[in-house]
């Protein structure tokens, strides 16, 4: 029996991505300014393989919010969308390194003025500040919005054969931040550590470990979300200043508190009325081309 007429070959073309990092929390930047690459999930897990890819936690694609349907309801405030996707290849909403990554690109390539920037995610439009001049050891920062807390959750995570309760912080993104004596004591992190009750996250967490140095000085580790243990990670970086504030019960002063992270530093800056702003680094290391499939 003869076969109907097989759909057309979807064509692939040639993008131009980049490589970089904040706080070694690495990110592949596609540049898709009209919306045209036919991205996938398998597509994502095959580039950000460490060893058969480019290799990176994330991809984070660069559409023009008026060519990505997610992003046109905020055209008017953003000219940018950034589609964020975790390195398993599932979506995500936001993401504090990855947003400054962006702009970092996006600066160096021309695309938007230094200064502060509107870009739109899926957690809304976030406003990115970035300095003048070519130096990319000066601080990119990023408006994060205010972060929601549960109150007494019931929320606990348990890695390396110990138990912790934890606080529960929406940055755009679920986390569980549990305060622990000693970093070594969650153990290698291979996997995800386990959350009670079951039903808490039914789409999964990132959570972070933290460890409270001195006064508005912290250091943690993450289990990222889709990704596993990253080096660093700018919305985890603020939940747990959130967790240590609502801890300490400090609230209606702008504070900086310093996020020490296995790849650096970060500052979160908490103003009066409670918003965030994430600021560190945020580098371009390398740049290339990739052929992907086309078409909208």
């Amino acid at each position: 029996m003869p076969l109907g007429p097989s759909e057309p070959p979807i064509p692939k073309r040639e993008f131009s991505f980049a490589k970089g990092h904040g706080a070694h929390n690495d990110f592949i930047v596609l540049n898709d300014p009209g919306g045209w690459i036919r991205l996938t999930s398998a597509d994502v897990v095959r580039l950000c393989r460490r060893r058969t890819g480019i290799g990176a936690d994330g991809l984070l694609r660069a559409v023009r919010c008026t060519n990505h349907p997610e992003a046109t309801a905020m055209a008017d405030e953003a000219e940018w969308f950034m589609d964020y996707y975790n390195a398993d290849g599932s979506q995500g909403a936001m993401c504090g390194n990855g947003i400054r990554v962006l702009a970092r690109h996006l600066a160096d390539t021309g695309q938007i003025p230094t200064g502060a920037t509107a870009i739109a995610t899926r957690a809304g439009v976030r406003t990115v500040h970035i300095p003048a001049g070519p130096d990319q050891d000066r601080d990119i920062t990023v408006d994060m919005g205010h972060p929601r807390l549960s109150g007494d959750s019931g929320i606990t995570v348990s890695a390396g054969g110990h138990q912790w309760p934890a606080v529960h912080v929406d940055m755009g993104n679920p986390h569980a931040v549990a305060f622990v004596d000693d970093l070594t004591r969650p153990g290698a992190l291979l996997f995800p550590p386990a959350v009670t009750p079951l039903d808490a996250y039914p789409d999964g967490v990132t959570v972070e470990f933290v460890v409270t140095r001195t006064h508005r000085h912290l250091e943690l580790r993450v289990h990222e979300r889709g990704v596993g243990e990253t080096r660093a990670c700018g919305t985890g970086a603020c939940a747990a200043v959130a967790a240590a504030r609502q801890h300490d019960q400090n609230s209606g002063e702008e504070t900086t508190y310093t996020v020490d992270v296995p790849g650096g530093r970060l500052r979160v800056t908490v103003g009066d009325d409670g918003s965030m702003t994430l600021g560190g680094a945020a580098v371009i290391v390398a740049q290339g081309t990739v052929w992907l499939e086309s078409g909208r």
